[in-house]
């Protein structure tokens, strides 16, 4: 057990080391490059409103939301897949057992940008993105994608209570909505979504 701490706080010393490496400044994509806007937000963003079908009284078939640590991988070089860290303790996952549907919600209200740029959270010009689809859970080489990933960058989560059986699940995409700008929503497929670059150069472009 020991060893094993030892050699979950060496892989963590080395991921936030990445971290502050990849994680300064960077461009913000222009609002027409929208699936590159969609993999920006999710990487910057260390947490989502997951949305659920609530299987609890008094709130039952109603739709539930709660906040949940997320990451696709360190600042400034993520997969686009939101991992998640969780336990069948925690109300929301219980709705997922009943029925994995759902939605995260990340918002570029979440860094400073938005109030920098005198942006309120709900305008379209602080970006935000809904990612519809299910939670399911991770095993093997990917679950150790996902615990470096989340461990990264919510160091906390190493020293979290382990008779709470925590496991690692992620998103499975199947719709991404982006708003970013005036004139409505805009939807792109998951494949469009993981085609695109996040982080390029933009001449003129905003940074956070």
């Amino acid at each position: 057990m020991m060893m094993m701490m030892m050699k979950d706080r060496s892989l963590l010393a080395v991921c936030v080391a990445l971290v502050a490496a990849l994680g300064g400044s960077l461009s913000v994509p222009p609002h027409e490059k929208v699936a590159r806007m969609a993999r920006f937000v999710v990487n910057k963003c260390d947490w989502a409103s997951m949305a659920t079908i609530s299987t609890h009284d008094p709130v039952r078939g109603q739709p539930f939301s709660n906040a949940f640590s997320i990451s696709d991988g360190p600042a400034g070089n993520g997969t686009g897949t939101p991992y998640l860290y969780i336990t069948h303790l925690e109300i929301s996952v219980q709705d997922l057992q009943v029925n994995p549907q759902s939605s995260l919600s990340v918002s570029l209200a979440q860094t400073s940008y938005c109030k920098n740029h005198g942006f309120d959270p709900q305008s379209p010009l602080c970006a935000h993105i809904i990612l519809s689809g299910s939670v399911v859970e991770v095993n093997g080489s990917e679950a150790s994608v996902a615990k470096a990933a989340l461990f990264s960058r919510h160091p906390e989560m190493i020293d979290w209570p382990a008779d709470h059986n925590w496991f690692f699940a992620k998103m499975n995409i199947t719709q991404v909505w982006v708003l970013d700008y005036f004139g409505g929503v805009k939807t792109i497929t998951p494949e469009e979504y993981y085609r695109a670059t996040p982080y390029q150069k933009h001449n003129g472009s905003d940074t956070l």
